[in-house]
């Protein structure tokens, strides 16, 4: 799960890490009210949106030349101006794709005298097992090019969970960010209080890009990306509360009800398995014989027939959806409890594109009598080979 800027910096501010005065708006006539609360005189007006690029975006309604979603305002008028230009318009970023986001909340933010920009985050380092920081002095809004280009620009520090950040992490990372003076003092507690956050909150992502060393020579969070794992929200009811479901696809939504692991992606084979493995294997031969996949969704090991219709009922609500293959191998799951749940979901909304079905495993024989005797437009599949061979071609047809 994914927060805005705003409610990351607010909970970064709970622990104590040094963030900007500002407030959050949802209406361009909470401007004026919310750039007074503020010192001034520069303010800086943030779109806020579940991508990054904010700052280089560009909104489709406004022209090629209009400002970005991240503007300077140097009165309080220019403020609101910024505000009423922004609010409802769609910001387009490297991130978001072609369709941009429609902007409908605003952060706006007490300046800052900013004399670097450094790039720190917290992710799992899979590769040894632990958290680390990635950190560069090449911050800003191009870090994915200084990866690209520029690797030897990017340093890890992985971080031993029963020690914590010690003292000697703290010099590693001081010395990648070239801190010194007041701005290392101030790294003494802010790194170890963004790690504290992150495994506190069981965030997957904490990413503070920039960090700033302001002229004073102190550090400053001054904008913040926070991804929480989904698996442990049910710990963090306060979290939780930050999610912001216009964000988000719709049909994950309704897949998150559910507790499916659904995932929509650009393609036009809708694809329900049961296992991620299975999926995974499913999605890429999908490729392997020239299309695309048009979601991940994992109904698990355990699904009843009312998940499976559920499933089955959100892939086909997917208007770019031209076929569907069904891949199940019957363990925990089994293929008569699948065969009921599409044949259920079938005759509530009906199918208006080819359907291929793949059983395998625990009473399959009874799941293939189920959909044989259905009398619905079901091609059956011998394995996964024939039934990815079998989807494309229908679509081909």
């Amino acid at each position: 799960m994914n927060i805005h800027e705003y409610q990351a910096k607010a909970l970064l501010k709970s622990f104590g890490a040094p963030v900007a005065e500002g407030v959050a708006i949802f209406s361009a006539e909470e401007a004026e009210a919310a750039a007074k609360q503020l010192p001034g005189p520069l303010y800086v007006v943030k779109s806020q949106i579940h991508a990054g690029g904010r700052g280089k975006g560009k909104f489709k309604e406004l022209g090629p030349d209009a400002k970005g979603g991240v503007r300077l305002a140097f009165s309080i008028d220019e403020a609101k101006s910024h505000a009423k230009e922004m609010f409802g318009n769609t910001l387009v970023t490297a991130q978001t794709g072609d369709a941009g986001k429609q902007v409908n909340r605003l952060y706006i933010e007490d300046g800052a005298d900013i004399a670097r920009e450094l790039y720190c985050s917290l992710l799992v380092d899979r590769s040894v097992g632990q958290v680390a920081f990635v950190v560069s002095t090449e911050g800003g809004m191009d870090i994915e090019a200084v990866a690209h280009d520029t690797p030897e620009k990017i340093h890890t520090i992985a971080i031993a969970p029963e020690a914590g950040v010690t003292d000697a992490d703290i010099a590693a990372i001081s010395k990648a960010l070239e801190l010194s003076g007041a701005a290392a003092e101030d790294a003494k507690s802010l790194f170890p209080i963004l790690y504290k956050a992150f495994v506190e909150k069981d965030m997957a992502l904490l990413e503070v890009n920039p960090l700033i060393v302001m002229k004073n020579d102190h550090l400053r969070v001054l904008d913040a990306k926070m991804s929480f794992d989904g698996n442990a929200l049910f710990r963090h009811d306060d979290v939780k509360a930050l999610r912001d479901e216009t964000e988000e696809d719709a049909k994950e939504i309704e897949a998150s009800k559910w507790d499916l692991a659904y995932v929509a992606l650009d393609g036009n084979i809708g694809c329900m398995v049961n296992g991620a493995g299975l999926a995974m294997a499913t999605m890429d031969i999908i490729k392997l014989y020239g299309k695309e996949p048009a979601n991940f969704c994992d109904v698990g090991g355990g699904a009843g027939k009312e998940k499976v219709a559920a499933a089955f009922k959100i892939i086909t609500a997917d208007p770019k959806v031209e076929g569907i293959l069904v891949n199940i191998f019957g363990g925990i799951m089994k293929c008569d409890v699948i065969a009921e749940g599409v044949v259920a979901a079938v005759q509530e909304v009906g199918l208006k594109v080819p359907l291929v079905v793949r059983l395998e495993g625990t009473n399959v024989d009874l799941g293939k009598k189920i959909l044989n005797e259905s009398g619905l437009a079901i091609t059956a599949a011998d394995d996964l080979d024939d039934a990815a061979k079998k989807i494309v071609a229908a679509i081909k047809a």
